[in-house]
């Protein structure tokens, strides 16, 4: 099976869809930047710590709000085509590799 099944999405993100996840993915831009700021001057670690634990949880959100984006249109579309199998194995490819 290939490692992914569709180049595109079968619904395409709307302009809202995509706007906020690229605000999300901005802040925690800006996130990352903080913390290589902390870092140049020398801070706490257990105040860096806390930024990169931070990061790691608005990370996760956006994989969430992307998951559920993909299954309440791709995998649900996929069902109902008949390709559900596939597409399900698929996210769940996936999902083993954002839980690592």
């Amino acid at each position: 099976m290939d490692k992914f099944l569709h180049d595109h999405p079968v619904k395409p993100r709307t302009k809202d869809e995509k706007q906020a996840v690229i605000n999300r993915l901005k802040r925690i831009e800006g996130q990352v930047r903080g913390i290589q700021k902390m870092v140049e001057e020398d801070r706490y670690c257990m105040d860096i710590l806390v930024q990169i634990s931070a990061i790691q949880s608005a990370l996760k959100q956006v994989g969430f709000s992307v998951s559920e984006r993909h299954m309440k249109h791709c995998v649900h579309n996929a069902i109902q085509s008949g390709e559900g199998a596939e597409m399900i194995e698929e996210l769940l490819g996936v999902m083993k590799q954002l839980t690592k």
